[in-house]
């Protein structure tokens, strides 16, 4: 018998095949999304089938409860699914109720009772030690007029010498670079205020550009200009360091907040331990600071290579 019939009857897989179809024709989604898709909840109808001890029928579609999609996800989970693929597969469900629902034939209430599988945090994409010197190197820097090459080199050396938010970088003013200074005062997202130690690559580069920067900087105003004197915006820097990742051929994931990633990432593996990464990042939560140790595994097992008795 086939196995479409084994699973579900007539009207509710052909139901099933009319909603694949749109998903084609009338909401343009790729061949893969909807393989995925009929993946998915074919799945589900095997899990429904088993449930019901025989072929689903629209009347069990329609009786669903949010205890009959948790137990479903359950199921895949234990049989080695991620969260992402939950997740994927909880959407393609909720579609399936959706226009099943237009048609009178099912509430798709249930689903959207049912909270999607939380998605595990990315990991960041650090540039390499040597990528990153060369992207906040002056030299450098594409553009044509020497104060513009200088701003972007300073900005890019702040991210990555001192890991702040490309939003912290253009919130400074000529006031925090006055005398000799050795640290930041910066005030971060939450209003929340930290000190950052200052580097002498980040002074020097922030000097050269105040040097040559053709509008007059008050003390109190932006330090950082756009190309007609207003304060620089964020996506100006955003497009420079898109054209040097196009020049010194960098992959997509060498961005701004790239170089602050980078910042965290080169501490950790230089030795800086994570309630010192925490407070010079400015994160509120020390969790979210941990995410850069799956960045450094490596280090992290070749110091287990070298330094433990069993290894």
């Amino acid at each position: 018998m086939n196995e479409l019939l084994i699973i579900g009857h007539p009207e509710l897989m052909e139901e099933r095949q009319r909603w694949l179809n749109g998903l084609g024709e009338e909401r343009r989604l790729s061949d893969k999304t909807v393989e995925a898709y009929e993946r998915d909840t074919r799945q589900f109808l095997h899990f429904l089938t088993g449930h019901l001890s025989g072929p689903a029928r629209l009347s069990d579609i329609s009786s669903l409860r949010p205890g009959d999609l948790r137990g479903f996800l359950a199921a895949r989970r234990k049989d080695g699914a991620g969260a992402r693929t939950l997740g994927r597969g909880l959407a393609g469900l909720r579609s399936f109720l959706r226009h099943l629902e237009k048609k009178g034939l099912a509430n798709a209430a249930g689903a959207s009772a049912v909270r999607s599988p939380k998605q595990p945090k990315s990991l960041p994409k650090p540039l390499t030690a040597i990528d990153a010197l060369t992207v906040v190197a002056s030299e450098a820097q594409l553009a044509e007029e020497p104060w513009i090459a200088a701003r972007n080199a300073a900005v890019l050396t702040l991210l990555y010498g001192c890991g702040l938010r490309i939003s912290e970088a253009l919130d400074l003013t000529p006031s925090d670079f006055a005398g000799a200074p050795t640290a930041l005062r910066i005030h971060g997202k939450g209003g929340k205020t930290r000190i950052v130690p200052l580097i002498g690559a980040a002074v020097d580069a922030v000097r050269v550009y105040e040097k040559l920067c053709p509008y007059h900087l008050a003390q109190d105003g932006p330090l950082f200009r756009g190309a007609k004197g207003g304060k620089l915006q964020a996506a100006i820097i955003q497009r420079e360091m898109q054209k040097l990742r196009g020049a010194l051929g960098l992959p997509d994931t060498a961005t701004p907040h790239a170089l602050r990633h980078s910042f965290a990432t080169h501490l950790l593996a230089g030795g800086g331990d994570l309630r010192t990464i925490q407070e010079l990042l400015g994160h509120a939560s020390l969790s979210t600071t941990q995410v850069y140790t799956g960045v450094d595994s490596a280090r992290l097992l070749e110091i287990y290579d070298r330094a433990h008795p069993r290894a």
